[in-house]
């Protein structure tokens, strides 16, 4: 009976252990994922022909009208490091670079596509913008990334993916147009080394939807590199507006592999003005964090592309700082649309904004009142003597997933503990500002994890505005 008794305890003990690892299950982010989450800022350079027309920018017109004179294209002043030297000054991690848009023409020395550098008169053919842009970007240290519009084609009249019409004319151009795709992403995906990210415009419609086949050559290639996206896979997601900012809490974690694009969103995707794209979902079983993006010009406009005239539009200081609180302190990455002008130099007037917000948000967070780390449920930060605090930062050690669901954040007053802020999501990154609160100490307490709660970071800073 005693030995009946012992088993029986045994079984249940690692029926109790089964049962705890199960439930502290969550999913981890690959490398690429860890690294674009770390990263925090993203700058999309936005280029494309119609930059070059003097016209303002109609997007649904653009997609479906032909450059009248792809020559015009002649950027006189070209200086690729002054592009990405902006970048760097502002404090990006991460740069995207536009190889095609929606015009169809192909920013890179192509054999797959006459409509690319080699039909141009701009450095005798010979311009290799892509080739350019990935050099630069590793002479001044940010992480390269290309976006590759194959969706909308002006050039080749592909509409939404598709050739117009079923008869055997169009079944036959869609054929070609699908397989000239792929041969210009093994291009891109081959000859220009290792990509950080991979950002198809729209999504990529693989065969299954009549499509070109991206994806194998993206996992044969660049196997550790980030996919964004198609119906089988996204290694992140919009964030469901493009404002630069998510709502709180917006959790690292999805309950679908991918998010599909227009009519193949599922209608889960779709509903209440994509507020699932926005949230995420805690007990997702995929790791796909948001991203916040919206275009540097997007002051009383929305220009991801250059326009004359259109320094008004840029943000204010203050706009840009707010999304950055709303971004990346709500466990997403900030991507800003960034657009040269047609003499081929990022415009003055938004490098020198870009360098006020870097700058800016150097000051605010570069020297904190008090910084710790731990594991477990609790953990303080007691401060050498009592000091006004208005900020905190907290961060969870992602590579071990997103274990955190509730907390409660607290400051030691000469009246006691005063609660500063309770929550749900930490993530990579959370960001709290608050009334002034004069404490000795910070204590935080999580209520509720999937697992041992793994603290990277708790700061708290005094920031002035």
């Amino acid at each position: 009976m005693k030995k009946y008794i012992i088993n029986t305890l045994i079984i249940s003990l690692w029926a109790i252990t089964c049962l705890a690892q199960n439930q502290s299950k969550v999913p981890i982010p690959t490398p690429a994922q860890l690294q674009w989450q770390n990263a925090e800022l993203a700058a999309l350079v936005c280029w494309d022909m119609h930059v070059f027309d003097g016209e303002f920018y109609v997007q649904k017109e653009v997609r479906i009208t032909p450059v009248e004179d792809y020559n015009t294209f002649n950027p006189q002043k070209y200086d690729m490091d002054q592009w990405i030297k902006s970048l760097k000054d502002a404090g990006f991690k991460i740069a995207i670079f536009t190889v095609s848009h929606e015009t169809g023409f192909f920013f890179h020395q192509s054999d797959a596509t006459p409509y690319s550098m080699k039909a141009l008169k701009w450095q005798d053919g010979k311009g290799d913008i892509l080739r350019d842009f990935k050099a630069s970007c590793e002479k001044y240290g940010i992480l390269p990334g290309v976006y590759i519009g194959t969706r909308w084609n002006a050039y080749y009249g592909i509409h939404d993916f598709k050739v117009s019409g079923d008869n055997q004319f169009a079944q036959n151009r869609q054929k070609y147009y699908n397989t000239m795709v792929e041969n210009i992403v093994t291009e891109i995906f081959s000859n220009y080394g290792e990509w950080a990210m991979v950002w198809f415009d729209g999504g990529a419609h693989g065969p299954e939807q009549g499509g070109p086949d991206v994806l194998s050559i993206f996992e044969k290639y660049q196997p550790n590199s980030l996919f964004y996206h198609n119906l089988q896979r996204a290694d992140m997601r919009w964030g469901g507006s493009e404002s630069g900012t998510v709502p709180y809490p917006s959790w690292g974690t999805f309950p679908y592999p991918s998010t599909g694009a227009g009519e193949s969103a599922k209608k889960e995707i779709h509903a209440n003005n994509f507020q699932l794209l926005k949230t995420g979902n805690p007990n997702g079983q995929y790791y796909m964090p948001a991203m916040s993006d919206a275009p540097l010009r997007g002051e009383g406009g929305h220009d991801w592309f250059w326009e004359p005239n259109r320094e008004h539009t840029i943000f204010s200081l203050d706009k840009l700082v707010d999304k950055y609180y709303k971004s990346v302190g709500h466990n997403t990455s900030l991507i800003l649309g960034v657009t040269p002008n047609p003499d081929g130099l990022m415009p003055e007037p938004d490098v020198k904004r870009l360098k006020e917000f870097g700058d800016e948000i150097k000051r605010r967070f570069s020297n904190p009142v008090g910084i710790t780390s731990g594991t477990g449920e609790k953990l303080r930060l007691k401060l050498t003597d009592r000091q006004m605090v208005n900020q905190v930062v907290l961060m969870e050690d992602i590579a071990k997933g997103e274990r955190v669901r509730r907390f409660v954040l607290e400051g030691k007053t000469k009246n006691g503990w005063q609660t500063i802020t309770e929550g749900s999501s930490i993530g990579h990154k959370f960001i709290h500002r608050f009334d002034g609160l004069d404490v000795s100490e910070i204590r935080l307490k999580i209520s509720e994890s999937k697992g041992a709660p793994q603290i990277k970071k708790l700061a708290v800073y005094n920031v002035e505005d």
